[in-house]
C-alpha cells in the first residue's frame, strides 16, 4: 500500500490546461484514467489528507504508485480520448458497464461487395450496420422474414453464397423469390446494393416512402389488369405493415431519441435504454454497473454515454445517424453537459440535444424506462444472492478462510457512523443462510463512559459488542427460565423468543485490526467463546482475525468475498442513515432550545404533529398557534427560530 505523498507531483509541474491523466500501480498498471478541464486544480483533489476521501478513491490512491497526464487541445478531446483509454487499459478503478443480457442486432454487411443481412451479437464491426438491439434473435428473424418480400436481398453465409455461384443453382430463397439471386446473376451487383440500401432505410424509420411507392404500383397495376401483380403488391404492403407494427408508436413519428434510466445504489446501478426511431421502440439494450469509484449520478450518466456512442466514431453519414440521435433523454444532466453535447454533436454531424424530459409523452416513457431499469437491478440481486448454490457457495468459502466449524448460517455486522464524533451511532445487520433478516437490523446510539459518546471508534465499537452481547446473555437466561417437569411448564413462557437470544455464527466488524482487537476484548471479558470474529478493511478489502499479524485474503472474484462485502456495506448504509436521522433531530432540537417557552414536550409535539423539520418550516404562524397549548407568540419564535 503506497502513501499518496511519495508520487505526488509538484503544483508547479501540472499545467492547468484540459487534458486525461493515468494512475499506475506499483506494476505500471493503469489503474485508473479520468479527464479534466483544469489537471491541477483536478489531481489537487487525489492528494489531499485520505481520511477525506470516499472509500473507493482512498483505496485507489493507495494503490498507486504513480500519476501521469496528457494534455489536450480541448475539453471535447479530453471527453473522446478518456473513452479510448478507457477501452485500451480496462482499468480496475473505473466504473464498467456488464450488459445485462447479450443483445442480437440486425446487421447488413455494407462492407462486403454483396451486403447480407444477418444477426449478430458481440463488439461491432466497422463496414457494418447495425439495427437494434432486439430483445430476442427470432424477433429479428421474423421481421427480416417479413421484409424479404419486399426487399430481397442476401441471407446466406459466404459459403453457401460461393457454392451457388460454382454451381448455377440458387439456394431455396433464391426459388422461392425471397432472395433476388445476384449469386447467378439475376440482379447485378451494384441493383442489389441499391435493394440493401433501401432496406437499411425502411428499417432507419424512413417507412412512408417505401409503402406509398408499393401503393402505387399496385394501383398502376391493377389499372393495366395486371391483377396477379396488383395482388403480389398488396401483399407486400401488408407484409410491411405488420413488420411496422411489431414496434409501438410511442411518440412523433419525426422522433429520434434514446430514453435513458438509471436506479441504484451505493454499490451497484442498473441502466436502460429505449432506442426510439421514427416514433417507434426500434430497441431496448440494459446493463448493470458496479460503482467501484466514488461518482456521482450525474457522472454516471457522463460516462454511460461515453460508453454508448464512444463507438460512433468510426462511422459516417447514415450510420452515425443511426447510432446517435437527435435527441438524448437522461434522468440526470451530466456535469460537463456543454462538452457532451458538442461531443455527440460531432459524431452525428449535425446538433444532438441532452437534457432531462419535463413533460408530456416523452416523459411518460422516460418513467416506463425507470420501471425496466427498477425490474432489471430487482432481477440481478435476485439472481446473485437468491442462488442458493451461489450463496452456499459463499458460506463454504468463509467457512474454509476462517478455518470454522461450521458454515456461519447467521452473520451479524457491525458499523460505526458520525460526524467529527457527534451524533455517534452503530448499526447491527443480520444475514441468515446469506440474506438479510432486516427485521433483526438494530441501531445503537454510542454513550460512552461520561455520557457523551465514545473517544474514537475502537471504543464505539467495545461498546456495541458489549451491550449486544451482555443483551444475549441476559436474553438467553430469560429463554432458558422456561423448564419443564412431567411434561408440565413450571413457569410462564414468554409470548415470543427474546430478540438477542439467538447468538451469531459469526460477527463482522467493518474495520481492521483495531476494531477487531476491541470487538475481542468486549467478548472476553464477557466470556463470549462460541462466536467467530473478523473485520473487513475497506482499503484492499482484507478480512483480519483477532491474534493474527496478517490479514486473510480472498480473491478478487471470491462469492465469499462478495457475501462479505454486501454485509459490509449493508451495515454502513443502515449506520449511515441512522446517523443523519439522530443528527437532524438533534439540529432541530438545538435550533427550537432558544425559542423562549418552548420546553421538550412541545417541541416532541410540533415533530410529532408535523413529521419532519422541512414540513415544520413551511407550516405558517396561525397552523402552529392552532395546536394545543401553542400560543401566537410562542408560535411567532417558532417561525422566526426557523427562518434565521
Amino acid at each position: 500500500m503506497a502513501d499518496p505523498a511519495t508520487y505526488r507531483p509538484k503544483a508547479g509541474e501540472i499545467p492547468t490546461s484540459p487534458g486525461v491523466y493515468r494512475f499506475r500501480d506499483e506494476h505500471g498498471r493503469v489503474i485508473y484514467v479520468g479527464k479534466a478541464n483544469n489537471l491541477r486544480q483536478r489531481l489537487a483533489n487525489y492528494f489531499q489528507d485520505v481520511a477525506h476521501l470516499h472509500e473507493r478513491t482512498q483505496r485507489m490512491v493507495t494503490t498507486a504508485a504513480s500519476v501521469e497526464w496528457t494534455v489536450v487541445g480541448t475539453e471535447v478531446e479530453a471527453l473522446a480520448l478518456e473513452f479510448t483509454w478507457i477501452q485500451q487499459y480496462d482499468p480496475r478503478f473505473n466504473v464498467k458497464y456488464r450488459d445485462d443480457k447479450s443483445y442480437p442486432y440486425l446487421a447488413v454487411t455494407l462492407g462486403e461487395e454483396v451486403p447480407r443481412a444477418q444477426v449478430m451479437r458481440g463488439a461491432k464491426r466497422k463496414g457494418t450496420r447495425y439495427f437494434g438491439p432486439y430483445g430476442h434473435a427470432w424477433a429479428i428473424r421474423e421481421t427480416l422474414d417479413l421484409l424479404l418480400r419486399v426487399f430481397p436481398i442476401r441471407t446466406c453465409s459466404a459459403g453457401v453464397y460461393k457454392r451457388a455461384g460454382q454451381s448455377g443453382r440458387p439456394c431455396l430463397l433464391g426459388y422461392i423469390d425471397k432472395c433476388s439471386a445476384p449469386c447467378v446473376g439475376r440482379i447485378s451487383v451494384d441493383d442489389h446494393r441499391a435493394l440493401v440500401l433501401d432496406f437499411c432505410d425502411f428499417m432507419a424509420g424512413d417507412t412512408a416512402k417505401f409503402e406509398r411507392r408499393l401503393t402505387k404500383r399496385m394501383q398502376e397495376a391493377a389499372a393495366e389488369m395486371e391483377y396477379e401483380q396488383a395482388a403480389r403488391l398488396r401483399d407486400d404492403i401488408e407484409a410491411l405493415r405488420r413488420a411496422t407494427e411489431k414496434n409501438a408508436v410511442v411518440l412523433g413519428d419525426a422522433t429520434d431519441a434514446d430514453v435513458f434510466a438509471l436506479v441504484g445504489d451505493e454499490l451497484e446501478a442498473a441502466v436502460q435504454v429505449f432506442h426510439v426511431r421514427g416514433g417507434r421502440i426500434r430497441g431496448q439494450r440494459g446493463w448493470v454497473v458496479e460503482k467501484v469509484e466514488d461518482i456521482t449520478d450525474g457522472e454516471l450518466v457522463e460516462h454511460l454515454l461515453q460508453q454508448v456512442y464512444g463507438s460512433a466514431e468510426e462511422t459516417t453519414g447514415a450510420e452515425a445517424r443511426d447510432a446517435v440521435p437527435r435527441e438524448v433523454l437522461v434522468p440526470v444532466l451530466p456535469p460537463d453537459l456543454e462538452q457532451i453535447g458538442t461531443w455527440l454533436s460531432g459524431l452525428r454531424g449535425a446538433r444532438v440535444d441532452v437534457r432531462v424530459p419535463q413533460r408530456g409523452d416523452k416523459r411518460e416513457l422516460a418513467a416506463t424506462v425507470r420501471k425496466n431499469a427498477e425490474h432489471a437491478l430487482m432481477l440481478h440481486r435476485t439472481r446473485r444472492a437468491g442462488d442458493l448454490t451461489t450463496r452456499s457457495q459463499a458460506l463454504q468459502e468463509i467457512q474454509e478462510a476462517l478455518d470454522l466449524e461450521s458454515a456461519p448460517l447467521r452473520i451479524e455486522c457491525y458499523d460505526i457512523s458520525h460526524t467529527q464524533g457527534t451524533y455517534q451511532s452503530a448499526s447491527m445487520v443480520v444475514f441468515e443462510d446469506g440474506l438479510p433478516r432486516k427485521s433483526e437490523y438494530r441501531s445503537f446510539s454510542i454513550r460512552g463512559s461520561d455520557g457523551d459518546g465514545a473517544r474514537d471508534d475502537t471504543q464505539a465499537m467495545h461498546e456495541v459488542i458489549t451491550r449486544r452481547f451482555k443483551r444475549y446473555l441476559s436474553d438467553r437466561l430469560k429463554a432458558n427460565d422456561v423448564e419443564m417437569a412431567d411434561g408440565e411448564v413450571v413457569a410462564d413462557a414468554p409470548e415470543e423468543k427474546a430478540r438477542f437470544a439467538y447468538p451469531p455464527s459469526l460477527v463482522v466488524v467493518d474495520g481492521g485490526p483495531p476494531q477487531v482487537a476491541a470487538a475481542k476484548q468486549a467478548m472476553d471479558e464477557l466470556g463470549i467463546t462460541d462466536v467467530a470474529l473478523c473485520g473487513l478493511a475497506k482499503r484492499l478489502e482484507e478480512v483480519w482475525v483477532p491474534g493474527e499479524d496478517y490479514p486473510v485474503i480472498l480473491q478478487r472474484s471470491s462469492e465469499g468475498l462478495y457475501l462479505l462485502q454486501r454485509v459490509r456495506d449493508e451495515a454502513h448504509r443502515f449506520a449511515i442513515t441512522q446517523h443523519r436521522r439522530r443528527r437532524s433531530k438533534g439540529m432541530t432540537a438545538s435550533v427550537l432550545d432558544d425559542v423562549p417557552g418552548l420546553g421538550p414536550a412541545r417541541k416532541k409535539m410540533l415533530l410529532t404533529h408535523f413529521g419532519s423539520v422541512k414540513r415544520l418550516k413551511a407550516a405558517s404562524v396561525e397552523e402552529i398557534a392552532s395546536l394545543r397549548g401553542m400560543g401566537d407568540k410562542t408560535a411567532e419564535a417558532v417561525v422566526a427560530a426557523l427562518k434565521a
